[in-house]
């Protein structure tokens, strides 16, 4: 099996553990303080946003240029001077920081000022992170990188909840432990790099000098720093956070997780696709993206689509088995039923970003990033500010940006390629979801919460796959076979 083959087998693996004890976690264990859990969920979100204001894509151009530099020998001078230009950007981005309270006051009583000592180091070390990540992944590694990635904040949010909640610690000792993982990451990402290759720092700036080499070097970067604007979750738990309160963060990134549900097919699509994607740019063939575009689409919406149906009737039983605040996630139920919808949505528009990331449009992929994270803000505001609908609204404003990124990108698409990513079969997809979803709720319910909790979805289970046995629209017995089986278990 090759480097690439097993490297992505296991970074599968890797996302899947992560995503499975993030979802638990999430579920089980963080609503016994939704509080606590919503200051964790604030920290590292709120960093998150504030990094690439640090890193600027440089970490990018890592990627970019790195079989250039190391033709010349130079790639060690690339990793040098990047990770001194981000520590020189992270001081004037602290001088800044602590000049923000003289020109706006009000910025004093921000959670961000608050709990600026945890933001500001966390922000560092992400940044230097970001570095090492991209700079690994060159050499084909990024099983180790998805552990740091995926695994340490899992693991950071669940040992400092547990140590605040479970073994009554101070805050203090929470938080240290929650950044102390952070901190190791980085460590981890230094002794991880030097092993593929001996670290040799080298600040000579003469070889980026030489033919302006810095200038294009940085003009990548800048592209590179505008395409990361649309974290659209970062600024949702950035905003529920100044504006309504820790609680409801901690709300919010529960219910995330359960909706995160619907997107797990979605996961790895682009690995796989990528090169199908490029090779048929390359060869002009519209007509088979065409067909693959939809193909894949319709895939990922039924598979979805069934997901989505199953959290739907099974979620207000669920709630019974949460710890104590499961009452408080019942309340928002519309939450899940409004952006769960515009996940949906998103599942169905399938690649459509790729394919314009992997064209000469690239550029557009960047207009359209920064029109979702202005979409987000602007609308998160209006909700906020002008309605009572609190974590709904914020649901709406994600729908809203979410389904109109979405779907000017299926324009593009269709007007320069001629592809699209809809199809009939969609239609005949929600049609029989809808029904399922329908007879489940308005069957009788059992006295025990956990029969209703396994009997609802399968009841949707069922219905879905008599529907779609009658119209044959995903071919469900090409899964459900030995065969696959075993395929799905071999290595090559």
């Amino acid at each position: 099996m090759s480097v690439v083959a097993r490297q992505g087998f296991k970074y599968s693996i890797i996302g899947y553990i992560g995503f499975l004890l993030g979802t638990v976690s999430a579920i089980f264990i963080f609503p016994n303080d939704f509080e606590f859990y919503g200051k964790l969920r604030y920290i590292l979100p709120t960093a998150e946003m504030l990094v690439p204001f640090v890193v600027l894509g440089i970490s990018y151009s890592n990627v970019k240029f790195f079989h250039t530099v190391e033709k010349d020998g130079k790639n060690q001078n690339m990793l040098s001077l990047s990770l001194l230009t981000i520590f020189v950007n992270f001081l004037v981005f602290t001088v800044i920081f602590f000049l923000l309270p003289y020109i706006y006051p009000k910025f004093r009583s921000s959670e961000a000022w608050k709990i600026k000592e945890m933001i500001l180091p966390l922000i560092l070390v992400l940044s230097f992170c970001a570095i090492f990540n991209k700079y690994t992944s060159n050499y084909k590694r990024i099983v180790v990188s998805n552990i740091f990635d995926n695994l340490f904040p899992k693991i950071a949010n669940l040992g400092a909840f547990c140590l605040f909640f479970y073994f009554a610690l101070s805050q203090k000792v929470a938080f240290a432990f929650f950044f102390g993982m952070f901190a190791l990451m980085l460590f981890g990402y230094i002794y991880y790099t030097n092993r593929l290759e001996k670290i040799k720092p080298d600040f000579n700036t003469e070889y980026f000098r030489k033919n302006n080499f810095w200038k294009e070097f940085f003009n990548y970067s800048f592209f590179g720093f505008l395409g990361t604007f649309g974290n659209y979750l970062a600024i949702n738990s950035f905003m529920i956070g100044e504006f309504l309160g820790m609680e409801e963060v901690g709300i919010y990134s529960v219910l995330y997780a359960l909706i995160s549900l619907i997107s797990i097919p979605q996961l790895g699509l682009f690995n796989i696709s990528a090169p199908i994607i490029n090779k048929t740019l390359i060869d002009g063939d519209m007509e088979e993206l065409d067909r693959f575009h939809k193909k894949t689409s319709l895939s990922l919406y039924f598979l979805g689509a069934v997901l989505f149906s199953c959290i739907m009737v099974g979620f207000p039983y669920l709630t019974q088995f949460m710890p104590k605040n499961g009452t408080m996630l019942r309340e928002y139920e519309p939450v899940v039923w409004i952006w769960g919808s515009a996940v949906l949505v998103d599942l169905a528009t399938g690649f459509n970003g790729n394919i314009i990331s992997l064209s000469k449009y690239y550029r557009f992929n960047i207009l359209v990033m920064l029109l979702l994270a202005g979409l987000t803000i602007g609308l998160n505001y209006y909700f906020i500010k002008n309605t009572d609908l609190k974590l709904i609204g914020i649901a709406l404003s994600t729908a809203i940006s979410l389904t109109t990124y979405n779907v000017i990108k299926i324009i593009f698409n269709y007007i320069v390629f001629k592809v699209s990513p809809l199809s009939i079969e969609m239609i005949f997809v929600s049609i029989i979801c809808t029904l399922a979803i329908t007879v489940a709720i308005v069957l009788p319910n059992f006295n025990s919460n956990f029969i209703n909790l396994i009997y609802k979805p399968a009841v949707v289970l069922v219905l879905i796959y008599v529907g779609n046995y009658f119209t044959r629209i995903f071919p469900v017995e090409n899964y459900l076979n030995i065969n696959f089986i075993k395929s799905i278990l071999k290595f090559k």
